[in-house]
This record gives structure tokens, C-alpha cells and sequence, in this order.
């Protein structure tokens, strides 16, 4: 357990710091191997931002040198429940067409998310399209979809920490965890 500097609630681990770095230099080789040196990276704001950064650091060292624009898609809102709908509440800037895209998010739960930023870069005539989760939530899935990469399969709790939040708190904790009920 682990204070979470937010009033008596405490925190579980599920993931350490040390397992999140190991595991993300691992996707990294995996997705220069697959994708080669230049993908257009794209993570989902606002939860996906830490897994993006070390992942894209990762990238680096793994030989890559991959461009970067940003999606922030909301589905929960200030919640804990997906409401089954997605809002764009900031769009990519840059050029999607011909580009080869890996689409970084969080956690695969519902998977409307990651399969609607997946359709819409499809839509923008992406060359290919591939999607990387830090935490596969397995039997919650709304959608057909399946992530290219995936970090760590995620046990049925609501997870916080490493860019997370549950009504926007504890995103600065530095491993992945849950709140004790």
C-alpha cells in the first residue's frame, strides 16, 4: 500500500514503477519492430500522457524517431462509468493521410474509445493504424476490438496512478494502482 497524498484513501499496487519502465521498453522494441522507425504516435488525452511520454522516450532509445500529435476523447466524464459515448474534446493537428499511426491509450475496457479514434483515423485515410494499451481490461469489451500492444492484462478494478485519475485525482503517482474500498 502506498499513501496517494489525497485525503485517508489508499492505494494498492498493481504495477510498480520498475515492472512499468521494463515493460515499456519491451512495447517499444515490439513496436519498432513491427512499424519501423517513423510512426506518427497519437496518444488519448488526458490518462494515456505518462505511458505516452515514457513510451515515446522508449522509442527513442529503441532506434525510432516518431512524430507526436495528441487526441483527448472523454467517455467517463468526471465518473467512473463510460457513459457509451465519445466527444473529441481536442483534435490532432497534424497531417493523418499516408501516415502510419499507433494510437496509445490507457486502459482497453469498453474499447469505444480506442475503436473510435481508430475509425477516425481510418476516416483520414491513415495508411496503417495500429493501437497500444498500457492495461488490458478483458470482459468489458463493447466493441470487436483488440489492441496491437498491450502493456499488462488489468484485473476488474477501477485503476489509478501513472497519468490515471478517478475524478481527477492521483494521475501523479508514479505506479499503477487501485483504490481501497
Amino acid at each position: 500500500m502506498a499513501g496517494s497524498g489525497a485525503g485517508d484513501a489508499r492505494i494498492s499496487v498493481l504495477y510498480s514503477a520498475e515492472a512499468l519502465s521494463a515493460r515499456v521498453h519491451e512495447l517499444a522494441r515490439e513496436i519498432v519492430a513491427r512499424m519501423g522507425p517513423r510512426p506518427l504516435i497519437v496518444p488519448i488525452l488526458k490518462g494515456s500522457f505518462v505511458f505516452a511520454a515514457d513510451l515515446m522516450r522508449a522509442l527513442h532509445d529503441a532506434g525510432a524517431a516518431p512524430d507526436m500529435d495528441f487526441l483527448s476523447l472523454s467517455s467517463y466524464g468526471a465518473g467512473r462509468t463510460s457513459r457509451g459515448e465519445v466527444t473529441i474534446l481536442r483534435d490532432t493537428e497534424v497531417p493523418i493521410e499516408g501516415r502510419d499511426v499507433l494510437i496509445i491509450d490507457d486502459i482497453l475496457e469498453s474499447g469505444r474509445t480506442l475503436a473510435f479514434a481508430r475509425d477516425l483515423m481510418a476516416a483520414r485515410h491513415a495508411r496503417t493504424i495500429l493501437t497500444c494499451v498500457l492495461l488490458d481490461k478483458p470482459g468489458k469489451l463493447a466493441t470487436q476490438l483488440k489492441a496491437d500492444f498491450v502493456g499488462f492484462e488489468c484485473p476488474d478494478v477501477f485503476v489509478v496512478g501513472y497519468g490515471m485519475d478517478a475524478a481527477h485525482a492521483f494521475r501523479q503517482l508514479p505506479f499503477v494502482g487501485f483504490v481501497e474500498e
